[in-house]
């Protein structure tokens, strides 16, 4: 890319944030490897070296111990898991005898040399960074030496860190937290989706690259998991996650608009009631309701003896029933949390673009229209994105409600099985955890899709310092 595209982009970048732009730090890799004297290049082989010859001795003795440390692990263990790692397997147990005794020889446990393998390969692109840093930091104590006669001592890194950097600092554990805690389960079971690892491979498995997005895109396959059956359940699964999150939304907003009429009386009894929907656990309601609407549960029952109906209702045992039962009682689960988000937008909404309207004559639709609704879009944006990603994963609707019911012969997903629920049910009851990672696979690729999609075109990321 060349010169002039930078310097116009920066250009644009410097517009666009005004006071607080910041400009890209010399100190680069490239300038390191381009403009590093000798010692800043000696850096590369030997961490530490550009930090010690400028005085920096506590940082260089650190970078060094973290090269040290990493050549070690990869001596002992780490280069024996990336071996296991590519080609996974491993030995079956054998029994036979031993100094005189016959015992059991337990073999190996592919999951360890996958999870090992995978942390491993992390590890070393955590140590690849760390090199970056390193010569960075080498470049830069080369550059304030020679301009300022010295390099900055542990004491101003020090107050630096907890100064100009102090954000650096906060953020060091919440990403170390993201990396050990989600980014490395991650890759753990995106790697998961190209191996044999099912309920015949419990123990040992090995790769089979593409052969388990074979088996769920594909109809030639067992009938437990095809890809009419992916399609079907996804298809579901987007239809749901629209109803429980517009539905809510809107109903939640007439109802917050209701009580924050002037003429609505006992505001603070309604919001209260709403409020006390929430503070109830969510599994307690749904295992109520799920017994409630059974066959022979309450709500069948008391049609029955009104002489309302002559047999049960069908809410779990038919396809269209469960699915818009299973809408429904979401309903009284979500519509709470919309009137209290609304609410709180509502009460914040300068009352002068109020005032404005009537004077220019605007009715009440116009004003709903031109103000009120675009003004609850444009911050509730982000919390939509948000609940329609939740209700892709709402497992405990689904799951305590109808199991996924009503079930299909010989499937594995049931018609009210969203992506989630089956991808539990692929893993936990089957054991077929291969064919459960595909899953967990493509249900992140369609929600980061349509999450980044839909913000991206919405006006809080548009327009994110103020109200268009």
């Amino acid at each position: 890319m060349s010169t002039v595209t930078l310097s116009q982009r920066e250009l644009r970048r410097r517009r666009k944030l005004g006071a607080d732009y910041v400009a890209p730090s010399p100190y680069t890799l490239k300038n390191a490897l381009e403009k590093g004297d000798v010692f800043t290049k000696l850096s590369i082989l030997i961490f530490g070296l550009g930090n010690v010859v400028r005085k920096q001795y506590v940082k260089g003795l650190i970078y060094f111990a973290g090269e040290v440390l990493f050549i070690l692990y990869m001596i002992t263990t780490g280069g024996t898991s990336i071996k296991n790692l590519i080609t996974l397997g491993g030995n079956k147990p054998t029994s036979g005898w031993v100094n005189g005794q016959y015992v059991n020889i337990p073999g190996d446990n592919t999951v360890l040399r996958l999870l090992y393998g995978v942390a491993t390969v992390v590890f070393c692109v955590v140590f690849v960074l760390w090199w970056i840093l390193e010569i960075r930091s080498a470049y830069k104590a080369q550059c304030l030496a020679g301009k300022n006669g010295r390099a900055p001592s542990l004491m101003d890194d020090i107050h630096t860190l907890f100064d100009a950097k102090a954000n650096q600092l906060l953020l060091f554990l919440p990403i170390a937290g993201i990396l050990i805690f989600t980014v490395l389960p991650l890759i753990f079971m995106i790697s998961m989706a190209f191996t044999s690892y099912d309920h015949n491979h419990l123990t040992l498995f090995n790769w089979v690259g593409l052969e388990n997005f074979k088996t769920v895109f594909s109809n030639s396959g067992s009938s437990a998991v095809s890809g009419g059956m992916f399609l079907s359940v996804l298809g579901w699964t987007l239809v749901w996650a629209f109803f429980a999150t517009f539905l809510n939304f809107f109903l939640g907003l007439f109802l917050a608009m209701i009580i924050n009429r002037k003429t609505t009386y006992g505001k603070n009894v309604w919001r209260a009631i709403f409020s006390m929907s929430i503070a109830v656990p969510q599994f307690v309601s749904l295992l109520v309701m799920h017994q409630m609407l059974q066959p022979t549960g309450a709500v069948n029952r008391l049609l029955q003896s009104w002489g309302w109906i002559d047999g049960p209702l069908p809410f779990f045992t038919d396809a269209t029933w469960a699915r818009v039962t299973v809408i429904i009682v979401n309903l009284w689960i979500g519509i709470p949390y919309t009137i209290m988000q609304v609410t709180g937008i509502l009460q914040n909404i300068p009352a002068d673009l109020y005032e404005a309207a009537k004077i220019d004559g605007a009715n009440w639709w116009q004003i709903f229209t031109r103000i009120t609704m675009p003004y609850i879009i444009f911050v509730l944006t982000p919390y939509l994105i948000t609940t329609f990603t939740g209700n892709v994963n709402n497992f405990n609707v689904i799951y305590l409600l109808t199991r996924g019911d009503p079930a299909v012969n010989g499937a594995s997903a049931g018609k009210t099985d969203l992506l989630i629920t089956w991808l539990y049910k692929l893993t936990v009851d089957r054991n077929d955890y291969n064919l459960g990672a595909v899953i967990g696979i493509m249900t992140f690729i369609v929600l980061a899709a349509v999450s980044l999609i839909t913000y991206r075109n919405s006006g809080s990321y548009k327009n994110e310092e103020g109200f268009r």
